[in-house]
């Protein structure tokens, strides 16, 4: 994200400066646009496509009581699209609140060089995004019991019904990183990161798209909690980093972290996606039922994640042999300043000033004199 230059003067409507600088409240008066629809019988058809969540399966239970207990689960379609479009629109206008009213203040108080000004902000936005996302996934692995029960992460696939958090939950994930795509504009990236960010933003949304589309959406909340647990920590540590260069404990507890994660994400993976579907009991390719069970899917899954795994250790193999070359150049700086002071006050006090002691009686040159 790049350093925008508040200006007096107003720019032209509808050029790039105007866009940039009012996108948050032209984002706003597209997403009203949705939510009056919703008050005109002729528009709130179409209107709900956007704003709730589609694809609704009402499941009664019998339990032998006299009242009937209904679920609600909800399948994925392609009017989740829509959907996801509007709060891809909510997710701009949540971003540019925390810009504006949180870390823009922060900025002005710290004073910031340009380039830590861009990664202040980037961390911010994203620490507040993983915080979010690790609390609300971990309260629907909770409530659906998936920890207590590891095998029903492949038990009973295809997993095609979703409760409402689940899906919600990972509308609202395609949903953010698709707003990173205009975010780059409207935050006037700079050049040399616009690959850097393009590259993982791509990454989130191959992978969550992906297993919401193969129906793997209870291993990828799992891997998605995991992951943003480590993301969080590192971002933490970044933001206390810009506060006081001294602080670097929460770098070194990440860096184990990252490693414990990637480990307990391939584990995951191969025991799902390569031992429990390999031996489940509906096997084949069946598109109307959801089912992609099929040898050639789970070879490309296995393979996908674990190509990532690596690409993510490499990155982090360079972050750290980058730091440490960094902090080696700046220790023997150090010494050098401190150890010349020391062996000068020595040589004063062995030859006294200008090689006369502060007894004359004692110095060679006094001995001289007397001697002649």
């Amino acid at each position: 994200m790049g350093f925008r230059k508040k200006t007096n003067k107003n720019p032209p409507v509808l050029s790039h400066e105007f866009i940039i600088q009012n996108h948050a409240d032209i984002v706003s008066c597209v997403a009203m646009v949705f939510l009056l629809g919703l008050m005109f019988e002729v528009t709130s058809k179409v209107a709900v496509l956007f704003i709730t969540v589609q694809y609704n399966v009402t499941i009664s239970a019998n339990e032998g009581l006299s009242e009937e207990s209904v679920v609600n689960h909800f399948h994925h379609g392609l009017k989740d699209l829509a959907t996801i479009f509007f709060y891809m629109l909510v997710a701009i206008i949540i971003h540019a609140i925390i810009q504006e009213y949180v870390l823009d203040k922060i900025n002005r108080k710290m004073h910031f060089s340009k380039t830590k000004h861009s990664k202040f902000n980037e961390s911010g936005q994203l620490s507040a995004f993983y915080l979010f996302s690790f609390g609300w996934g971990t309260s629907i692995l909770m409530s659906e019991n998936f920890l207590s029960n590891p095998v029903s992460l492949w038990d009973g696939y295809p997993h095609t019904l979703m409760p409402f958090q689940m899906k919600f939950y990972f509308i609202s994930q395609m949903g953010y990183w698709l707003h990173a795509l205009p975010e780059i504009y409207f935050q006037k990236t700079k050049k040399e990161d616009i690959p850097r960010q393009l590259v993982y933003i791509s990454l989130y949304l191959v992978h969550i798209a992906g297993a919401y589309i193969l129906n793997l959406n209870r291993l990828a909340l799992v891997l998605l909690v995991l992951h943003c647990f480590v993301e969080l920590l590192f971002h933490v540590s970044r933001l206390v980093y810009f506060s006081n260069e001294k602080r670097q404990t929460g770098f070194s507890i990440w860096a184990v972290l990252f490693v414990l994660g990637r480990l307990l994400t391939l584990s995951l993976s191969v025991l799902t996606v390569g031992f429990g579907l390999s031996n489940a009991d509906q096997q084949g390719l069946d598109l109307a039922n959801g089912n992609f069970n099929v040898l050639i899917v789970r070879i490309t899954v296995l393979a996908t994640i674990c190509v990532t795994q690596a690409f993510m250790m490499w990155k982090f193999i360079n972050f750290q042999l980058r730091r440490w070359r960094e902090q080696a150049q700046v220790q023997p700086v150090k010494p050098k300043k401190l150890q010349a002071p020391k062996t000068k006050s020595k040589k004063d006090k062995a030859n006294g000033v200008n090689g006369v002691s502060s007894n004359g009686a004692d110095s060679p040159r006094a001995k001289k004199e007397k001697s002649s």
